[in-house]
């Protein structure tokens, strides 16, 4: 079996490249393994790299280090390969994905203990073509994903910090968007804030829009956040970010189901992990595919999942 280890040298701290590559040639001499590293040199790159390996037919562990955005292009390039399976080695700022896993998220930065760790199918979300693991998401969520890179560039400002700073400017625009919602067989029309789409629970550096949310039931968690005036916003704002927006069920509803299709008049952002694509027309569905996904020993992706509070 090969071990090719995708890494994005512009994400997490500066020498984080140097080190793991140094791990890595630890890793191949002790335990005589068949190890690559490739460096990504552009967007996009880590997508066309886990497609040539996949495409190729042979028996591959691939290693997506970075941060979410690195996992998603691996994930695109890499998803429904039989001989292909995938982790991540987090280097990024973020890692929404690995905070599903709560305290064994640290654990995936040990290479010894992802070299031969057993794998899982987890379920994907689709979207106009492109997957997503955790989150796909439309409304002020997504604008705030459309516009964090740009408050990052400034120094001191990066992972939910950055988040923050997008939700500030974005919360003095306007919150809802005139939309078509087609969620659980019933169709809407009308002034939405959010549109969430959850396989697994966390987003925006930490948020965490559906707590019941698991990454292999079957199913998608979708949440859905209504028009409202700014103060009620503010009011409902720190409970979506613990899981808790269904205290608020006149604002916020909560579906269980695997196709969610949202229509607009204009394009606007979806965010799927943070990769944003624009559309008027975005078909949301659980995909067809499973990810073969290796993690640590006992490593669960649903342990910091609540129990389900609502049918």
């Amino acid at each position: 079996m090969k071990h090719v280890f995708i890494i994005n040298p512009r994400a997490g701290k500066k020498n984080s490249t140097a080190r793991l590559m140094d791990q890595v040639d630890g890793l191949r001499r002790t335990h005589n393994l068949d190890c690559e590293t490739v460096l990504t040199g552009r967007a996009g790159h880590a997508e066309e790299l886990a497609r040539r390996i996949a495409q190729s037919g042979e028996v591959c562990r691939i290693y997506a280090c970075g941060g979410d955005g690195t996992l998603n292009e691996v994930v695109n390039g890499a998803a429904g390969a039989p001989a292909v399976e995938v982790t991540v080695v987090p280097l990024g700022t973020g890692n929404d994905f690995l905070k599903n896993f709560g305290e064994d998220s640290a654990r995936f930065s040990d290479l010894e203990q992802l070299w031969n760790a057993p794998s899982h199918e987890l379920d994907m979300i689709a979207c106009n073509g492109r997957l997503a693991m955790t989150i796909a998401c439309a409304g002020l969520d997504a604008r705030v994903a459309d516009d964090v890179h740009q408050y990052s560039k400034y120094p001191g400002v990066s992972g939910k910090n950055a988040y923050l700073a997008s939700v500030g400017v974005n919360f003095f625009k306007k919150l809802s968007r005139r939309m078509i919602v087609t969620c659980g067989g019933q169709t809407t029309i009308g002034e939405y804030i959010m549109v969430c789409v959850c396989n697994g629970r966390y987003y925006g550096g930490g948020f965490m829009p559906v707590a019941e949310a698991r990454l292999d039931d079957g199913m998608l968690d979708v949440m859905i956040v209504r028009k409202v005036s700014r103060a009620t916003f503010l009011r409902l704002a720190p409970l979506y970010a613990k899981g808790e927006a269904w205290r608020f069920p006149d604002i916020a509803r909560h579906v269980r189901t695997n196709h969610v299709h949202l229509q607009a008049r204009e394009p606007f952002p979806v965010s799927l992990d943070g990769e944003i694509l624009h559309t008027k027309d975005a078909q949301i569905d659980l995909s067809a595919h499973k990810l073969r996904f290796f993690a640590p020993e006992g490593a669960s992706c649903n342990r910091t999942a609540h129990k389900y509070v609502q049918g």
